[in-house]
Formats: C-alpha cells, sequence, structure tokens
C-alpha cells in the first residue's frame, strides 16, 4: 500500500495539504488567500485563487515528504463550511466570488422568512435556526442577484457547492466529469437538507426558491467506494481516490476520536467551534444550538452532533494585529496579555457580525466595557483573548442544558489552543479541565482518518482512539467567586452589545 493519506484543509484564511502515514502527520504546506470585504458586513473569497493555492500546496507537500501522488493512498478533504459558490458546468468558472461563512448579506432576507414562522420556522428539519450563517441564504441572495444564474441553475448549466463540492469537482476532473458532490456534513449546514432522510427536502427547496438542478449529491463522509479519482494532469499526478469529507469542524471532531456520545472538542480558529457527539439520533436544542451531522461512515447510520457557533475568535487577534497594529504577530498576544494580572475591568464582546449561539443576535455589534483611565493595552489584549473563553463557556452552559451531560473535560484543537494562557483561563471559567492533544491540527487529521479509514489505511474507530496521544492538561484554578464576578460582567457586556444593528 502506498505510504500516505493526504488532507486538504480548505479553511477561512488558508489552505493546507498534510500528508499523514499511521503515527501522524510528515509534511505540510499552507498558503493564505486573500480576503475581499465589498461592502461593509460582506466578505467573498476568490475560488480560482483557492483552487490555485490548493494546487500549490499539494506539490509543496508533495516535495516536503520527497513523494509523488503515487505514494498517496487516499485524499480526505476538511473545509471552511457554509462558505457558498456557484460555478459554470462547462467551462469550470465561478460565476460570482465565493461568499463567506461570516457574510451578513443576507439578513434582510432571513428578516423576510422569519417574519412568517419566526427564526426557528426551519429548525425541526434542519436543526438550524434562520440566519445569515448558512448556505441556503447564500444561494438564494446568487440565484437574485446574479444575471442569468436562475435560468442556467434549471437548466443544469451552473452547479452550486460549499467549498467541499469546488475541491473535489476540480480534483476528479472538473469540466470533464468531475464529482458533483458533498458529504453529509457540509449538507446539513446548507438549511436545506432534512436531518432525518439525509436528502434535499422538497419543502425547503420550495421555501427558498431553490431548484434541485444545481445541487450536488449527498454523500457519506467515510466512503469505501470513493467520489472520484483524480486526474494524471491534476496536482497529484496520479490516481487517487477521494473519499473522506468533513465540514472542519466535524473533521476536528473525528481527530479527536470523538466517536461516543457524550464526547467533546472545541476548536479554536477563526472562530470557536463546540461539538458534542449525541449519538445516532439528532438532539433539538432549546438553548440556541445548532443540531448537525456529525459523521456518516458507509451505508452506517449517521452519528449527530450539538454545535455551538462562534464567530469570532482568533480573527479578533487578528484584528489587534491587522487592525489595530498593538501586536505584530499573533503570538505576542500572549506576553502581552501576562503583562497585566487580570483584565483590569475590561470586558470585549467581538460580536463584528453578530453574535451567534447561543444568542443568534445579528443585531449586536463589537462593544469594548468597563474602560477606566486606568486600562492600557494589555487589559484589552487580555479581554480579546478571554472572550474566547466567555464564549465558550455560555456555549457549554447551552449543551448541558440541551443533553443533560455534564462533561468531565473538554477537550481542545487549533491555533489559539497554542496559548497556555487562554488555554488556563479556559480551564478556570469551565471549571473543568482542559486537554490539549499532541497533534493539534486535528482539522486535517480527521479529514486523513476519514480517507484512512475509508480504504482500511487505519482499521476501525479504536484503532484510531489508539492513536491519539495527551500533550498537556490544564485544571481549574480559580476560586467559584472570581469565575462568578467575571462571568457576571461578561453578561453585562453582551447585554450591551444587543440591538446596535
Amino acid at each position: 500500500m502506498p505510504k500516505f493519506i493526504a488532507a486538504i484543509d480548505q479553511g477561512t484564511t488558508s489552505t493546507r495539504c498534510i500528508l499523514f502515514n499511521a503515527d501522524g502527520p510528515v509534511a505540510a504546506a499552507q498558503k493564505e488567500h486573500v480576503q475581499h470585504y465589498p461592502r461593509p458586513g460582506w466578505l467573498e473569497h476568490d475560488p480560482m485563487e483557492i483552487w490555485r493555492h490548493t494546487k500549490q500546496v499539494v506539490a509543496q507537500a508533495l516535495a516536503g515528504a520527497n513523494a509523488t501522488g503515487s505514494d498517496v493512498s487516499a485524499i480526505g478533504i476538511a473545509n471552511q463550511r457554509e462558505t457558498t459558490l456557484v460555478w459554470d458546468r462547462a467551462m469550470g468558472q465561478p460565476l460570482y466570488n465565493a461568499i463567506v461563512w461570516s457574510d451578513t448579506r443576507t439578513q434582510d432576507l432571513c428578516d423576510r422568512f422569519a417574519a412568517d414562522g419566526g427564526q426557528d420556522r426551519f429548525r425541526a428539519a434542519t436543526g438550524l435556526p434562520l440566519a445569515t450563517y448558512f448556505s441556503a441564504p447564500k444561494l438564494r441572495w446568487l440565484l437574485d442577484n446574479v444575471p442569468g444564474l436562475r435560468a442556467r441553475a434549471r437548466s443544469g448549466n451552473a452547479l452550486f457547492g460549499t467549498i467541499d463540492s469546488w475541491l473535489i469537482w476540480n480534483l476528479t476532473g472538473g469540466p470533464d466529469g468531475g464529482a458533483h458532490v458533498t458529504d453529509v456534513t457540509n449538507a446539513s449546514r446548507t438549511m436545506l437538507m432534512d436531518l432525518r432522510t439525509l436528502d434535499w427536502s422538497n419543502d425547503l427547496l420550495s421555501a427558498f426558491d431553490i431548484p434541485r438542478e444545481v445541487l450536488p449529491r449527498i454523500v457519506s463522509s467515510i466512503d469505501r467506494n470513493g467520489y472520484g479519482v483524480t486526474r494524471r494532469d491534476g496536482p497529484f499526478a496520479a490516481e487517487v481516490p477521494v473519499c473522506g469529507c468533513l465540514g472542519d469542524q466535524q473533521a476536528a471532531l473525528v481527530g479527536q476520536t470523538c466517536f461516543n456520545p457524550g464526547e467533546s472538542k472545541n476548536t479554536y480558529g477563526t472562530g470557536c467551534f463546540m461539538l458534542l457527539n449525541t449519538g445516532s439520533k439528532p438532539v433539538a436544542s432549546k438553548s440556541g444550538l445548532l443540531t448537525t451531522v456529525a459523521y456518516k461512515a458507509n451505508d452506517e447510520p449517521a452519528v449527530y452532533a450539538l454545535e455551538g457557533s462562534i464567530a469570532v475568535a482568533g480573527s479578533l487577534v487578528q484584528w489587534m494585529r491587522d487592525g489595530l497594529g498593538l501586536i505584530r504577530t499573533s503570538a505576542e498576544i500572549e506576553s502581552l496579555a501576562r503583562g497585566v494580572p487580570d483584565n483590569g475591568g475590561v470586558f470585549f464582546v467581538p460580536a463584528f457580525s453578530g453574535l451567534f449561539a447561543p444568542y443568534w443576535r445579528g443585531d449586536a455589534r463589537g462593544i469594548i466595557a468597563g474602560l477606566t483611565a486606568f486600562a492600557n493595552k494589555g487589559h484589552l489584549a487580555r479581554a480579546v483573548l478571554e472572550a474566547t473563553a466567555y464564549q465558550t463557556h455560555d456555549v457549554l452552559d447551552a449543551m448541558r442544558k440541551d443533553s443533560g451531560v455534564s462533561l468531565s473535560s473538554l477537550r481542545v484543537d487549533g491555533g489559539m489552543a497554542a496559548n497556555d494562557l487562554l488555554m488556563q483561563f479556559q480551564a478556570d471559567v469551565l471549571n473543568v479541565p482542559v486537554v490539549r492533544p499532541k497533534v493539534t491540527e486535528t482539522t486535517a487529521q480527521g479529514a486523513a482518518y476519514a480517507a484512512g479509514l475509508a480504504i482500511g489505511y487505519w482499521k476501525d474507530f479504536e484503532h484510531l482512539r489508539a492513536c491519539w496521544r495527551e500533550d498537556k492538561t490544564w485544571t481549574p484554578d480559580m476560586a467559584s467567586a472570581d469565575r462568578g464576578k467575571l462571568l457576571e460582567g461578561w453578561g453585562k457586556a453582551v447585554e450591551r452589545a444587543m440591538g446596535w444593528a
């Protein structure tokens, strides 16, 4: 069997390729792409730039491992979810930039839909509230605003997909027979798939006025038959099966080997995303969480999860760096925050595009509260880090209410998991241990696991559990009175962030 499993991890700010063997990651390459802000609240990506970068990082990762595409057994995809694009079937060219998950241009459209049935109008079928976050409003906006798109969609000449669909289509041939598919985890984030049937819903398509002809085929996250094979004239220069696909947060759940009900992980990336495995039946949320598909292996029943999605986490640190210029690199925020013993009474609510779980308030905007003349940039840096921990607390509290499960520990990953100060504060605020694995790139690892399981590179889920290794654990070290005072201050700040837009 060839040596490696390749994971393509296409995220909000960059695209990576990591080659894994049975022991873990071997070689990696990463390339950032441009964030386009055509109007306030709008965010777009250039799909062709993403595809170019995908080809480049594949080549660089292969070179880093002194390997060729023939050394790769299978390919898994992990992708930024909900980001929506349409392209021409015959030419392979995007018909508009990809509209990114955090884009808020569809707020008026969501409000119009909510006027007839409320924000939870489609929650029973989809597990999702009406929000700009999801793909269906974005696709409807494209159909209404890109000239000629609706007619092309109805005729089958235009294709819709999230980023996974775009990459798989291009990897497996593009206009020359490329596979137009999406896996169940990504489909569950469109607001067009019924959670129980795992198929596109005619009622939802009718409500959003979206033609079925534009949609990809829904497939399993782990698929022994594969979605297609790469072309010899493609970036792998070999025929390699693409047989694993997961939305990035579900990929991290798999990468953290959270295969049993009650197991949970939190990924600290551009946003912050906590998932709780709830088993083979979807659990309806009454506390502002999302019900989503965690993964589906071959012909086995789907596994579901509750999810708390936080829009702004690592991107707030980037804003401190690029928007305010208070730090030169993202890593500097920890040393700046360590320069003060506490937040000095300062709280930062990063509701740049509204508040996601558990509030779902599109009218919220970012605020800095509690400022006095005593506050300095160290206090602001600490408030920036603490904001992610407080938001995670709110999500975990909602999960406890919905599931009745009290976590014994929280597995963490993503870029901000490298920040020891944040991880200790996270343990203090949650009052549970926080555990970081040796491999923190669990999104890519989950994509690799999915592809490797499909072809038997790894035997089964228990084999993967045996591969997981702990790096460090932080235990709570904060008095309950101090915790309560901080959470009270955070709650006041959140209240004041609402109703601005």
